[in-house]
Order: C-alpha cells, then structure tokens, then sequence
C-alpha cells in the first residue's frame, strides 16, 4: 500500500500544474457517468416480454415501482388514442432529452481529459527546449524534468478517459434499451384502449380526396341514350 501511495505522489509531484486540473477533471467525470448510468439503468424493466408488459399496462399497480408513475401518466384522464400517444411523446421529452444532455455532457469530459494531457505534454516540451537552449550543468536535470512532465500528463489523460469512455458507451447502450422499451410500452397501451376508443391513432386518406370526405363519383352519359 506504501508502494502505490509514493507512485501516485510521485507521478502527482512530476506532472506539473496541469495535473491539479486533471484531478478536478476526473472527480467531474466519474460523478456525472455515475450519476448518467444510475438515471439509464432500468434493470428488470427493458428486458420484459410482451406478457409482462401488457400485465403491466392492464394492472399498473403490479408494474415495478420505477415504472409504476410513467405508466399511469399515459393512462389517467385520456379520451382518444391521440392523448395517450401525446402521452409518451412527453415523457420521451423529459426523460430521454434529458438524460442524451446528460450523456453529451459526459462525453465532452472524456474527451477533455486527452486533451488537458496533451497540454501538459506541450508544456514539458517546452521546459526541455528551454533547458537545451540555456545549456549548463543542471540542462540535464530540467530536460529530464520536462520529458517526465509531459509523459506523465499524457500518461494520466489516458487513464481518465478510457474508464470514461467505455462508462459513456455503457449508458448509451442502456438509453437506446429505454427508449426501445418506452416504444414496445406504448404499442402494448394503445392496443389495450383501441376497443375502448374504437379506432386507428391516425386517419389516412386516398390520394385526391380530402380528409373525411369520399370521392366523388362520376358519371358517363350512354352515347345511344344522350340526346341529340
């Protein structure tokens, strides 16, 4: 335990100020994915068949707790198929929109960590250049200083990006899962009221006829029967 405490100090203390930055960096990353893949997981919910889902719908005090609220959100006070596909577009809008801003704000973290590494690399280099340039006895000592500086910076932007990385790719996969769910939810909700409503959700009509309306007919006059 010693050992790996005076690794991280030392890797700490060769990394330069940038690593002050990296730290803060990665305490907000791994927040934010915990936090992102709590808010996207569903587990015991996305991976339900037809059977239970349609259980659920017809009983939704039987639904799991998570689910419970959502599902009587599409239920209570409807009157026409149209409000309860009203309904799910709602709850698509506060909770899907929000947890893809969530996810956005995730990756732009991950993406920053490589980054900061790469400007505590450019810095490094840039105290070993200085060191070549002004020479003498301890040119030796700050080249070495700069080239551990700019290796351990890129060293550490790695290492907070791919954990970062592969937990964003976690908790898209588990949002496209909800989104999928909500979609097999709302096709078991509306097959369940359509006897009650007695009809489609929408209304096609053919073309050249306008909406509620039946083409009109035509008639041909009988050249023999037409008057002269």
């Amino acid at each position: 335990m010693n050992e790996l405490w005076q690794t991280m100090w030392h890797t700490w203390a060769t990394g330069g100020w940038v690593m002050i930055a990296m730290v803060v960096l990665s305490l907000i990353t791994y927040a934010s994915a915990a936090h992102v893949l709590l808010s996207a997981r569903h587990a015991g919910i996305t991976k339900a068949n037809d059977v239970v889902i349609r259980n659920w719908v017809a009983k939704p005090d039987v639904a799991p707790k998570k689910l419970r609220e959502l599902i009587r959100y599409t239920q209570d006070e409807i009157h026409s198929l149209k409000d309860i596909e009203g309904r799910f577009r709602e709850v698509e809008a506060t909770k899907v929109l929000d947890l893809d801003r969530r996810i956005t704000f995730l990756n732009v973290l991950v993406i920053s960590a490589p980054l900061f590494g790469l400007l505590g690399t450019v810095l490094g280099m840039l105290l070993t250049f200085k060191a070549i340039g002004i020479g003498g006895s301890s040119a030796s000592e700050i080249i070495a200083k700069g080239i551990s500086e700019a290796l351990v910076a890129t060293q550490t932007g790695m290492m907070i990006a791919v954990p970062g990385l592969v937990m964003a790719s976690i908790a898209k996969r588990w949002r496209n899962e909800f989104v999928a769910f909500l979609a097999r939810l709302e096709s078991t909700t509306l097959r369940h009221y359509r006897p009650e409503f007695r009809g489609m959700t929408r209304f096609f009509t053919r073309p050249g006829t306008e909406t509620g309306t039946t083409p009109p007919t035509t008639t041909t006059a009988n050249p023999a029967t037409a008057p002269a």
